[in-house]
């Protein structure tokens, strides 16, 4: 099994701008594996971590009914909840995970549920970007709502610090790259999307096949800027009882956190990057850090100079054992370009990526 160091930084050498081109290169080039990991990230994060990958599990074991209640099939199930309705290696749906999608516009306007629609981009031709989040009920999943917000907002302040690195290099290597482009684009984007994600414990006839590497989620790219990742968390729900505990009519601020295992049970479980080679390697994300991935919109803002990467993402093949993690896809505005010689916009872009992706 081929596994990869990827390049580590420090939060200190980001907010001080003492991060090499050559660092960059080796991280985003064209020659990388296309991921950053990012250490001695705010003491608050590791607690904040286990809390939300708890609520994946907590979700993920509610009710049909319950997924009604904050579920949006006229947003192509791209707001709230969403299951079964990713494309697999060979095509079918996903059935063995779960996703709570979150539109991150509170962190440019804590009252805003979305994007803003516009004349050129309105609700109805864009409703994965456009329409207002779906939250759980704070009665059926306390305390989630902040918890999510909480994190989001602290990995998108790392990545509006990445983001100005990229911008360093981008101004010295790029003829008339505009200054700073990347890190306002981060900054100040409506369209950024979260996503919650429970990988279901395998039925045994999966666990079987899944030796033949049948249902991994298809090989892809992201196709924002910069996608933040916590480590995955690994729960055994047949020991840990993944329920929502009962409290009656006196709602408690936060759901108790579930017992994390050490590690994976299986050693295949997690993310693999396809090399500047195309060979499939394993890279694992500290608990106590965040990893950054790049994607297609950095790869035009940046003309190439960053490469997206090709990656998917396997469950666990364990008897009963979840994995959740935490993606957060750094998106442009829709209206922002996002190639500056074609003056092609996000939302142009992004047009056609969702029905290649969804079933």
């Amino acid at each position: 099994m081929a596994t990869a160091q990827p390049v580590v930084v420090s939060l200190a050498d980001l907010k001080s701008g003492n991060i090499s081109f050559e660092t960059l290169q080796e991280a985003f080039g064209p020659e990388s594996l296309g991921i950053l990991v990012v250490k001695d990230v705010p003491p608050e994060f590791p607690q904040l971590r286990h809390q939300l990958l708890s609520y994946a599990s907590y979700m993920g074991n509610l009710s049909e009914a319950d997924f009604e209640k904050f579920t949006n099939e006229a947003a192509k199930y791209l707001v709230g909840w969403s299951k079964g309705r990713e494309k697999l290696k060979d095509g079918a749906a996903d059935e063995y995970k779960g996703s709570f999608y979150a539109n991150c516009a509170f962190y440019v306007d804590p009252t805003l549920e979305s994007a803003k629609p516009t004349e050129k981009f309105p609700l109805e031709k864009f409703p994965e970007y456009l329409a207002p989040n779906s939250w759980p009920p704070n009665e059926t999943l306390p305390g989630f709502r902040p918890t999510m917000e909480q994190m989001c907002r602290l990995i998108i302040d790392t990545a509006v610090l990445v983001a100005r690195a990229c911008d360093k290099f981008a101004e010295k290597e790029i003829p008339g790259y505009p200054s700073a482009y990347l890190e306002n684009v981060v900054k100040s984007s409506s369209t950024t999307k979260a996503r919650l994600l429970h990988y279901y414990p395998m039925p045994e006839e999966a666990i079987a096949k899944g030796q033949e590497e049948d249902n991994w989620c298809a090989v892809h790219k992201d196709h924002g800027c910069l996608t933040g990742l916590t480590s995955a968390m690994f729960i055994d729900e047949l020991k840990t009882d993944a329920k929502v505990p009962s409290f009656g009519d006196k709602l408690p601020g936060l759901l108790p956190t579930l017992e994390e295992l050490p590690g994976s049970p299986d050693p295949q479980a997690g993310l693999w990057i396809k090399d500047r080679k195309g060979v499939p390697v394993q890279v694992k994300i500290p608990r106590d850090c965040i990893a950054f991935q790049t994607g297609e919109a950095l790869e035009r803002i940046t003309r190439g100079k960053f490469k997206a990467v090709e990656h998917s993402v396997r469950g666990a093949y364990a008897k009963g054992v979840a994995r959740n993690t935490l993606a957060v896809f750094t998106q442009p505005n829709l209206e922002d370009e996002v190639d500056l010689d074609q003056h092609i916009t996000f939302g142009e872009f992004a047009r056609g990526i969702i029905a290649k992706n969804t079933v």
